[in-house]
């Protein structure tokens, strides 16, 4: 099993263990961390075991392939912040927000696809039939990530309450559900081919269809956290301040503080969202296939959920 794997096995089964081993990889810098870097860390790793932090490695558990600086995690939020930031404020014309809705969409489809868990695809290679499906994920992700602007131009002059719903409550929901939709059809060979399980000593045992299943709900559930919380939190803060008389006498403020909390919020969403399940799950033996129902000696199997 490869070493990253059997640390997060030890170190990372509470969500306050996993919490605070994020805030540490999660730093920035280590996404300018060379090959050399990186291959240094994870010999490490290799040798000390559960001593070594594991903050340097961008290693793929799975392939143990480097991953690209752009797909790391630590890239995760210096890259999409912004692109999140701009999709959310209200853009004057259709154009510009299918733009940055189309960087958005393109970026999450690949950082999802980057940090899946590769065991169900042969060689690590990716499938047509999965490159269309990443295709068909973005072009409607961004139309639907659109919508609210959309329907702003088309119904503006009709309705107030058109424009309410549209620029403060309709953008929760709806960027919760496309980031879930992004991991759910982008890593959906899991369920359809089937993910490698463990036993508690990290020997593979088998192929399982539901623990890719389960790997892709409790994905999609930390990414939808993610996504909604950061549309929702600053339009309840937006709301609350506009009652203020200040900002009724100051209306220039409403942007900046827009902008900020929305980039404050998806920051310290993000080891949230990254904590909510472990990355070495686990599964219950009568939750899986039948030929697992067999192995007597292990109650509970472990599965790599990705990221």
């Amino acid at each position: 099993m490869d070493p990253n794997l059997q640390y997060w096995q030890t170190n990372g089964q509470s969500f306050l263990s996993r919490l605070r081993l994020w805030f540490n990889i999660l730093d920035p810098r280590y996404v300018l961390s060379s090959q050399a870097e990186i291959k240094e860390a994870r010999i490490l790793l290799e040798k000390e075991g559960n001593k070594q932090r594991n903050e340097k490695s961008s290693v793929h558990a799975d392939t143990g392939a480097v991953i690209s600086p752009v797909f790391r995690p630590q890239g995760f939020l210096p890259i999409s912040g912004p692109l999140v930031v701009a999709s959310l404020i209200p853009h004057k014309g259709i154009k510009p927000a299918l733009f940055w809705q189309f960087l958005l969409q393109a970026y999450c489809a690949g950082f999802n696809h980057s940090n899946r868990n590769a065991t169900a695809t042969k060689d690590n290679t990716t499938s047509l039939k999965q490159s269309i499906l990443m295709v068909g994920t973005v072009s409607y992700s961004t139309f639907a990530g659109a919508l609210p602007q959309i329907i702003l131009q088309r119904f503006r002059p009709f309705s107030a309450v058109i424009e309410t719903i549209c620029r403060s409550l309709l953008p929760i929901p709806l960027s919760a559900c496309l980031a879930a939709f992004s991991v759910m059809v982008v890593r959906s060979e899991e369920s359809d081919n089937g993910i490698q399980v463990f036993d508690s000593n990290g020997n593979a045992v088998g192929v399982s269809k539901e623990a890719g299943s389960k790997a892709i709900k409790e994905t999609a559930i930390s990414r939808a956290a993610l996504f909604g919380t950061t549309a929702a939190a600053p339009s309840f803060l937006l709301a609350l301040l506009k009652r203020a008389k200040f900002v009724q006498r100051n209306p220039m403020i409403i942007a900046p503080v827009r902008h900020v909390s929305t980039a404050i919020i998806f920051g310290l969403m993000i080891p949230v969202s990254f904590s909510l399940f472990p990355q070495f799950g686990k599964i219950k033996r009568e939750n899986l296939e039948e030929e697992f129902r067999s192995l007597e000696s292990n109650r509970e199997l472990f599965y790599h959920r990705g990221l």
